[in-house]
């Protein structure tokens, strides 16, 4: 009998598959997408085998074999394989550590995939008979055999006690896995306004593969058409996967979901522990959980029949992963959606420009929702010149009157600021010293709560100091403004008004957003200090007054994208005020926004503010244009790192020289300094590659990055390829 050679992708840094012999015991067992035990190097590691074996030839002794077979079928689906392999190509990653990505961790850790799914109860043959005899006195029996009558139902619509266990032991009824239980409604769903009619009858108007960017203002009614999108695919048998940019964002999404579909949704992102996360992953591929409502990982969930994707803020930067396998979840999505023949939602407010021009170019189609739902209006939206005016810890005197009148009115109040802590900057005003971070070009940030200084680049952390590091002076002053001195000076100035601040250092506890959304609604919460968690996908009754305590900070950032994100952020955050009637029904006062800032006349602020984010839109395309930019050209980065300052140059210089020969069509830049140039103890380095054509840059990656590693100074650094970055920082 001839010996088999089996490919595996086993989860390390290298750009390539390992060939194992399979055993005797294992032929005819082994299939593409199980996982296998392989021994690599002195490790024992888990794998999953890519493609069916293939007879081996030639000299057999380099090759080691298979150990165990950890799975009886096959774990991850062709798909899957598939679209991993694409990836791996596209954003040139190890293929190992891609498939790895798509397992949750206690399946990478070899335990068994087994999921009890016993989800809904059916009556048997047995148990019809049985009810057509049972005594009137075995009122609990009859009542459950009767409610399984019309067919299976949920075990959680079922009374439970003793009964169950009776009928079960009994042989009454079975057990039956939760895509056999019947689709119903668990509620209905309100009517459309004629707008909302004419969108949802465009998403209707293709079948196949389609990508649909749903363009609404905050308010408009966009999850309405998710939600009936949604239902027509249960109501076929299919699955749904909806992505969410935040983990706070989800809770309310699968809320939202199970209050329409009842049974079926799960959730899925990196807040679940890893037993939670395993068993929605074995939810999805089993065709258990209809509805998956996830992060950007869950892109890459096998699903049993997947027939819709949907991206909710599809702009939002967080579906770019920035560490490790650097890919974008929307655009797997697409790729995805387009293998399997099925529509794609692309919904925001604030759609990213790449979308937009797809949508100008015909690649996708562009269905509008202009107006709000209910009697919402849009918020008035101005600037306000803090030139000349005495500020109060940042606030200026009008914006401190407009919230009094707001709070007077029976309004509530948002003061967002995308800056956790209490000041940026700990300045000695004797002899000017700020506290650095030593490990970054950084400073720290001081949270007064704590008595901390806190780096938010690397994490470093130490108590706040009482004298100056360098003169001993006692004269500590804070610089700048974060949440946490943003909330002191309103608690100071609204005494009797409860204000809460919303960061990821106050709600770091599990539950803690939720309650506190809970206050804002009741209105309980009259004032609200928040970052950018406060920005997307939140409905407040009662809010009426937005303030920007800063329209200033990224007008002149250093990547390219900035004010297309201060665009967005301040259109997403200005979208929470006046979206309704008033607390418990009543009547807010008009909704306004007010936007901070040293430069009122800048072109792009006086854009938003007259024409909305549509209009700041058409400006930063014309300027992407004509500067040869994303969307109208394609970015590669190529990143370096070490502890020894001079070698990301170095090794970004002898990679210049491996591209260049086969550079055609792709511009090279030279070698510089990350614009954090140390960060975490390491000094970093770049090198930006661009074409206009997709496929000349692709061709140029294929042919080098798998040689880097060959270039003698890859050793003795940290290097990375982002294809598509999201920022050149």
């Amino acid at each position: 009998m001839s010996l088999e050679l089996v490919a595996v992708a086993v989860p390390v840094p290298l750009y390539k598959t390992f060939d194992y012999l399979v055993p005797a015991r294992l032929r005819g067992r082994l299939q593409p997408g199980m996982r296998v035990k392989v021994p690599f190097g002195r490790r024992q590691l888990v794998g999953v085998a890519l493609e069916a074996p293939r007879e081996a030839g030639g000299d057999l002794a380099q090759y080691r074999h298979v150990e165990e077979l950890l799975d009886e079928e096959t774990l991850l689906p062709r798909e899957m394989l598939g679209l991993a392999r694409w990836a791996a190509d596209y954003y040139r990653h190890p293929p190992g550590e891609v498939i790895w990505a798509l397992l949750p961790g206690n399946l990478r850790r070899g335990q068994p995939a087994r999921l009890p799914d016993d989800a809904g109860l059916r009556l048997t043959r047995s148990g019809s008979a049985a009810l057509a005899e049972l005594p009137s006195r075995k009122k609990a029996l009859r009542s459950l055999l009767q409610a399984l009558g019309p067919g299976p139902q949920p075990r959680s619509a079922l009374p439970r006690g003793p009964a169950l266990a009776t009928a079960l032991e009994s042989g009454w009824v079975e057990t039956v896995p939760a895509a056999a239980l019947p689709f119903t409604l668990a509620e209905t769903p309100p009517e459309l306004t004629p707008e909302q009619s004419a969108a949802w009858t465009a998403l209707q108007a293709t079948g196949g593969f389609d990508v649909a960017l749903l363009q609404g203002v905050t308010g408009s009614g966009k999850t309405e058409l998710y939600l009936r999108r949604v239902a027509e695919v249960l109501e076929r048998g299919g699955q749904a996967l909806v992505l969410a940019p935040e983990i706070g964002l989800t809770p309310q999404l699968v809320a939202r979901l199970q209050q329409r579909f009842g049974e079926g949704v799960a959730a899925f992102h990196s807040g679940m522990s890893e037993g939670e996360r395993t068993k929605s992953w074995l939810r999805a591929r089993s065709g258990a959980a209809r509805v998956v409502v996830g992060t950007r990982s869950a892109v890459f969930l096998p699903f049993a029949r997947l027939e819709l994707i949907v991206i909710d803020e599809e702009h939002d930067p967080s579906y770019k992963q920035q560490e490790g396998f650097r890919y974008s979840a929307r655009d797997v999505a697409v790729l995805r959606a387009q293998r399997l023949g099925i529509p794609l939602i692309l919904g925001s407010a604030t759609p990213a420009l790449e979308t937009l021009h797809n949508a100008r170019t015909g690649r996708y189609r562009r269905i509008e929702l202009s107006a709000r739902v209910g009697r919402g209006a849009p918020p008035q939206v101005r600037a306000l010149d803090l030139r000349g005016q005495t500020l109060q810890h940042g606030l200026s005197a009008p914006l401190l009157d407009k919230v009094q009148q707001h709070l007077d009115a029976g309004g509530q109040a948002l003061l967002f600021i995308n800056r956790r802590g209490y000041a940026p900057m700990l300045l000695c005003h004797d002899c000017g010293w700020i506290a650095p971070c030593a490990h970054c070009d950084a400073r720290m940030t001081l949270h007064r709560g704590r008595r901390r200084l806190i780096c938010h680049h690397c994490g470093a952390q130490q108590p706040a100091p009482s004298a100056c590091a360098s003169c001993g002076g006692k004269n500590l002053q804070p610089v700048g403004e974060g949440t946490e001195r943003i909330e002191d000076a309103l608690r100071n100035r609204f005494p009797m008004v409860r204000t809460e601040r919303f960061d990821s250092d106050r709600l770091a506890k599990k539950g803690e957003l939720e309650q506190l959304l809970a206050g804002i609604r009741s209105g309980d919460i009259r004032i609200l200090v928040g970052t950018q968690i406060l920005a997307k996908g939140h409905d407040f009754p009662g809010l009426s007054l937005v303030g920007i305590v800063s329209a200033d900070q990224a007008l002149y950032g250093a990547d390219f994208r900035a004010v297309e994100r201060m665009g967005q952020l301040v259109t997403q955050v200005a979208g929470r005020a006046g979206r309704s009637a008033g607390i418990q029904g009543d009547a807010a006062p008009p909704a306004e926004v007010l936007l901070q800032t040293h430069e009122p006349e800048h072109p792009a602020l006086q854009q938003l503010m007259r024409g909305g984010y549509p209009a700041l839109a058409e400006l930063l395309l014309a300027e992407r244009e004509a500067a040869g930019l994303p969307p109208y050209s394609h970015l590669a980065l190529l990143r370096a790192e070490s502890m020894e300052a001079e070698l990301p140059l170095r090794f970004l210089a002898a990679a210049r020289e491996l591209l260049a020969p086969h550079a055609d069509g792709v511009m090279l830049s030279d070698p510089v300094p990350a614009l954090m140039e140390r960060r975490g103890g390491f000094t970093r380095a770049q090198l930006l590659l661009q074409s206009g054509s997709r496929a000349a840059l692709q061709k140029l990656l294929a042919a080098c990055v798998t040689r880097l590693d060959g270039l003698p100074e890859a050793r003795k650094v940290r290097w990375s390829v982002d294809v598509d970055p999201a920022d050149l920082f």
